[in-house]
């Protein structure tokens, strides 16, 4: 990797991601972050459907595939050429993890499978992320965040509560949970790998990363036979947990355990609900939570947010503000956790980004470059493997690649 140094765990890991959008995206960005050198590879014409995904735009580039893409390479391979087949199963011969996330027969079609590709390099890890996985009778779907979300459950239990219409999760939590599962597989079989030498699949999808955020859901249902519904902001186990108004806004509590419930009564003035037999214990609560609700909504509306998150601060209760995403973006604590970054982009300029999760004391991840032009690196990459300049402008000439 020309010209940018690295740092993080998964130094040395190769990685070609052949995926579009989101939830291969996700998963070769939480890879890149932590070190690995992520290629993409774009498909001529047009390249991820991301670059389009617009407004709004900076300098001119789509702001969602500036954030889904930064820290990778780029290059672009017409895959459906003969000459571009030749140049991907080169690079695969040199490739530790290759991630995609087309439908199930898109890649066998194209000569790149995992069969196929095994055959040129058995210890390849190669990673599908698809709609419904690539077993089952759904395999042959495709995938959309949306549709698992509704067929997860996860739509169910989303929103205001009985009666009112379905709501998804207002994030792509599908998509991107979806990707940091692959992430997850293709770290695991990596370590596999070097222990044993050998490649494997790794095979998650939308509807399984869906499936996986309704733990204490199903816990109620295979314990009760019935199936709990959108609950708003409140907790299907535990209560009072969920947003309260205040006199100017909204804000989160967390009183669910009995200690905090106790100092909860206090800091609200009122005492008396402590032992009212009505809320004395999480059950009585649970049972009475509309009414519980009811009760405190008025104590709570006597005060601001930044009164009432003061007090419960010193109290030490969970509280917190509902912020807005630009408000979170100021918030000094994600700041301090470096969860917003800038890179300098060669058209977009500066540009900032959602920082890495995960901290590492010994072997840091981080933010190194920006989200690639189309074919950016296309001619370094065909150089690393191998590739001389005349080999690549014939390449270019006819049409196999594109180079910016």
């Amino acid at each position: 990797m020309t010209g940018v140094s690295r740092t993080g765990p998964l130094v040395g890991m190769r990685v070609l991601e052949l995926a579009h959008v989101m939830a291969g995206p996700t998963c070769g960005l939480m890879l890149a972050d932590l070190g690995a050198d992520v290629i993409k590879v774009e498909r001529v014409p047009g390249g991820d459907d991301t670059r389009r995904s617009v407004p709004p735009e900076v300098g001119g580039e789509s702001a969602a595939f500036l954030m889904m893409n930064r820290n990778k390479r780029g290059i672009a391979l017409d895959l459906k050429h003969p000459r571009a087949r030749e140049v991907m199963l080169r690079l695969v011969r040199n490739t530790d993890v290759l991630i995609e996330n087309y439908r199930r027969d898109t890649m066998p079609k194209l000569g790149l499978g995992y069969e196929a590709l095994k055959a040129v390099n058995p210890a390849l890890i190669y990673c599908e992320i698809s709609g419904f996985g690539r077993t089952g009778p759904y395999a042959d779907r495709g995938g959309f965040d949306l549709i698992a979300q509704g067929m997860s459950g996860l739509m169910s239990i989303t929103g205001e509560g009985p009666g009112r219409p379905p709501v998804k999760v207002g994030a792509p939590v599908t998509d991107i949970t979806a990707g940091i599962l692959g992430a997850l597989g293709c770290v695991s079989a990596y370590v596999e790998r070097l222990r044993t030498g050998k490649g494997q699949r790794v095979d998650t999808s939308l509807f399984e990363a869906g499936i996986t955020h309704t733990y204490w859901q199903s816990a109620i249902a295979f314990a009760t036979g019935t199936a709990p519904g959108p609950m708003g902001s409140a907790h299907p186990l535990n209560a009072p947990y969920q947003a309260f108004a205040t006199a100017d806004g909204w804000i989160n509590i967390g009183a669910a355990n009995q200690p905090n419930w106790d100092r909860f009564t206090r800091v609200i003035e009122a005492p008396q609900l402590r032992d009212d037999p009505r809320f004395k214990d999480n059950r009585a609560r649970m049972a009475n939570l509309a009414l519980l609700v009811e009760t405190l909504a008025p104590h709570l509306k006597k005060r601001s947010s930044a009164d009432w998150l003061q007090r419960f601060e010193e109290a030490g209760l969970p509280a917190g503000p509902v912020l807005s995403v630009t408000e979170m973006h100021a918030d000094p604590q994600a700041q301090a956790r470096q969860m917003v970054v800038e890179t300098i982009h060669p058209k977009a300029a500066r540009t900032k980004a959602i920082g890495l999760p995960i901290k590492l004391s010994e072997t840091p991840g981080g933010i190194r470059r920006p989200a690639p032009l189309f074919g950016q690196h296309t001619r370094e990459v065909l150089v690393e493997a191998g590739y001389s300049a005349a080999e690549i402008d014939a390449l270019a000439v006819a049409g196999a690649v594109v180079c910016a």
